[in-house]
């Protein structure tokens, strides 16, 4: 990692009026990127810090869990959302409703998910073949967010024998977005694999009028400056790679900004930040949920650290502040940080064939609203 810096000279990334510099985004990820993680990433680098994704309809009924989950800290700028929805109208509602009542600066769209719960309803990355139908949702969220950027956010398509992201990306630079990402992968694909960057490149080739992103397999510094190298992306959407590594967006910023790479912390300094996360979730969730949400962060703030089997169930299991430094205390606090943990992490399954609604692929013009509306926030 040392010595990585940016090779290329391209003009700052802007979403809107935002300029994004170092041209970084914090991909949206369902109880992962609430307002405590947001804000530990945004003290190690700038960029766009999206929170965790909101259902349009739930903002439309003003759910309470969903309004908690739209909570910003006041360091936060640009507050960025991100909506997934099916319907133009409740699209368009919601972000009235989020323009309206200054809710956030910036919405992004979710066309995206390749979760089963969503595309078997005709959401998420199932959305974008039908092409009339997203054309609307996109045209119609951009009028209703006036001057507030609206960028969209999609895959390659749902399968090898279905792709729509040229298409897709097409559409939205002709209905107003502010900018496109591309997650280089099929929804069939789900996380596994590897990302397919000349798709980003194919993508960046047919949008130019407005930013394309690129989303996929970002696991360093390295790995970031190499896919804008590759495909000329304007900048990169950072999702699995940061779980358990928030500095990682201070590499990323040291890269782009062609500073040398920070030193890597050792196990001592990572249990210091998995601690302030830990206070952090406090703050916004209270004890017992930032308990319970915290345990899942434990594997991949040890990845690769030498730490006993008996000591990871504890952090695991973790239930209070002083059992987590009781933990902590119980660390090599000299270990270095271990070069295999800046690959991939998170989620990664294996490849399945998409479900969706009987018929979906009868007529990609079929503009008629799914029943995935009734989903709730965090598909």
């Amino acid at each position: 990692m040392e010595g990585v810096t940016a090779t290329l000279s391209k003009p700052a990334l802007k979403i809107g009026p935002y300029e994004v510099d170092p041209p970084v985004v914090l991909a949206p990820m369902a109880g992962i990127t609430n307002v405590a993680f947001r804000q530990l990433c945004q003290e190690y680098g700038a960029g766009i810090y999206v929170c965790e994704m909101i259902t349009a309809r739930a903002v439309v009924e003003r759910h309470p869990g969903t309004m908690h989950m739209m909570t910003f800290g006041e360091h936060e700028k640009p507050r960025s959302m991100q909506l997934y929805g099916v319907d133009p109208k409740t699209m368009a509602e919601a972000v009235r409703i989020i323009v309206g009542e200054g809710l956030a600066d910036h919405v992004d769209s979710n066309f995206g998910c390749p979760v089963a719960k969503v595309t078997r309803k005709g959401g998420g990355a199932a959305l974008p073949f039908k092409r009339k139908l997203f054309e609307a949702i996109v045209r119609e969220s951009v009028k209703a967010a006036g001057d507030t950027p609206f960028t969209v956010k999609f895959r390659i398509g749902i399968d090898d024998d279905h792709h729509t992201f040229l298409d897709a990306g097409r559409i939205a630079e002709a209905e107003g977005a502010a900018a496109v990402s591309l997650h280089a992968r099929t929804a069939a694909q789900r996380y596994s694999g590897q990302a397919d960057w000349t798709k980003i490149a194919a993508l960046k080739e047919a949008v130019t009028s407005i930013p394309v992103l690129g989303n996929g397999d970002i696991f360093s510094a390295a790995d970031a400056l190499r896919m804008v190298d590759e495909t000329g992306c304007d900048g990169v959407v950072v999702g699995r790679g940061c779980l358990g590594r928030p500095w990682l967006f201070g590499e990323l910023e040291a890269a782009f900004q062609g500073r040398p790479q920070p030193t890597p912390p050792n196990l001592g300094e990572v249990a210091a930040v998995l601690r302030r996360h830990t206070e952090l979730l406090i703050e916004h969730d209270g004890h017992d949920k930032a308990m319970r949400d915290i345990r899942k962060h434990m594997a991949w703030y040890l990845m690769g650290f030498p730490v006993g089997s008996e000591l990871r169930r504890g952090f695991a299991m973790l239930s209070s502040m002083d059992q987590l430094d009781d933990l902590i205390a119980q660390l090599d606090h000299d270990a270095p940080f271990p070069e295999a943990a800046t690959g991939p992490r998170g989620r990664q399954g294996s490849p399945g064939k998409v479900t969706l609604p009987h018929g979906w692929l009868d007529d990609p013009d079929d503009d008629c609203v799914p029943e995935a509306e009734d989903m709730h926030s965090g598909g």
